[in-house]
């Protein structure tokens, strides 16, 4: 049995990965943290989460007087604020946790991308070398050697695990950028209370263009640049996207489904719709990226989705924890 820790537990994504590794067959949850100033300090996961009833009955802890309590910890999950994690990262690799991050704060190489997209400077450089983006389908032989796991953004995994293969393949249009528009709902934004996400206020809108923080994260990981239009839906879980890309020359759709066939064949979270599109529907509350496509005149439209606190969060943090630790990919996911 493993033991581990999971900061941030009282958030929509840190409630997942509690429920996840609850179930898990090879994992002790020592204790769930949250902030020193969360109101949910004292209070039982089930009075908060009241799915979890008679389910999960741990204590909330308040994350200051807890990360020295027990030297006997294999994992950490942090589900927290980036500014959060970019200070417990440290500690947590000091004690000897193997470190699966949530945010932002360890996916870049770059330092300089947190200034310009998260507006604060990165103290941690020699950190950010070492860490280990954890897109599980593309970087499983990295994941196995890692102490630090930086879990992608759930809209870089929903547009990468679309785009990655056809990159590979080298069949997209060298001089048109693929066009990307994808709709969240609004968990996308967390569980503290916003008038911009109560769905009162929340209609359809477009956010951030040119300036969300996936985009640099996006581009990246897949080496070319993208246009990335982010929109807020007023539905509460899930993410829709559109992408939009023109093919080389005598590409066919036949073609495409080998592509995408040869890459995630044997990847249980990832499915590949030949006749269908996905929808939101059919990955709520589900751990599964869907891909679907339509080809036509050299150009193919990619239609992804997936639960953004599920495959977009908390299912891909566990999978990574499987693979890292030699079990099951699919262990308490599914």
């Amino acid at each position: 049995m493993l033991n581990i820790l999971i900061v941030g537990a009282s958030g929509y994504a840190g409630a997942e990965l509690v429920n996840y590794m609850n179930r898990h067959r090879f994992v002790n949850i020592k204790k769930i943290f949250v902030s020193n100033n969360s109101l949910d300090i004292g209070k039982l996961f089930s009075d908060v989460h009241q799915q979890f009833t008679g389910v999960m009955d741990l204590r909330f802890e308040a994350i200051e007087n807890s990360t020295l309590i027990d030297k006997n910890i294999d994992a950490v999950f942090l589900a927290t604020d980036h500014c959060v994690s970019h200070v417990l990262v440290p500690s947590f690799l000091s004690l000897g946790c193997i470190v699966f991050d949530l945010s932002g704060a360890y996916r870049f190489k770059k330092s300089t991308s947190y200034l310009d997209y998260y507006g604060f400077v990165h103290q941690y450089e020699e950190l950010l070398k070492k860490s280990v983006y954890g897109l599980a389908e593309w970087k499983e032989k990295k994941v196995k050697q890692a102490n630090l796991i930086a879990v992608p953004g759930c809209y870089a995994t929903c547009v990468q695990l679309a785009l990655k293969p056809l990159i590979e393949e080298n069949v997209l249009c060298d001089i048109n950028i693929p066009i990307i528009n994808a709709i969240s709902g609004v968990s996308g934004a967390g569980r503290k209370t916003n008038v911009k996400n109560s769905f009162c206020e929340v209609s359809l809108q477009p956010y951030n263009i040119f300036t969300h923080r996936h985009t640099p994260e996006i581009i990246e990981q897949l080496g070319i640049p993208v246009i990335f239009i982010p929109h807020l839906g007023s539905f509460s879980r899930g993410i829709i996207a559109t992408i939009t890309c023109k093919l080389k020359y005598n590409i066919k759709s036949a073609d495409i489904y080998n592509i995408f066939y040869k890459f995630y064949e044997n990847k249980p979270l990832v499915r590949i719709y030949k006749k269908y599109l996905p929808s939101i529907k059919s990955v709520e509350k589900q751990p599964f990226c869907d891909i679907g496509f339509v080809v036509k005149d050299n150009y193919i439209v990619i239609v992804t989705a997936e639960d953004n606190l599920l495959k977009g969060a908390a299912a891909q943090a566990v999978q990574c924890f499987n693979i890292r630790f030699g079990f099951s990919e699919t262990e308490s996911i599914i």
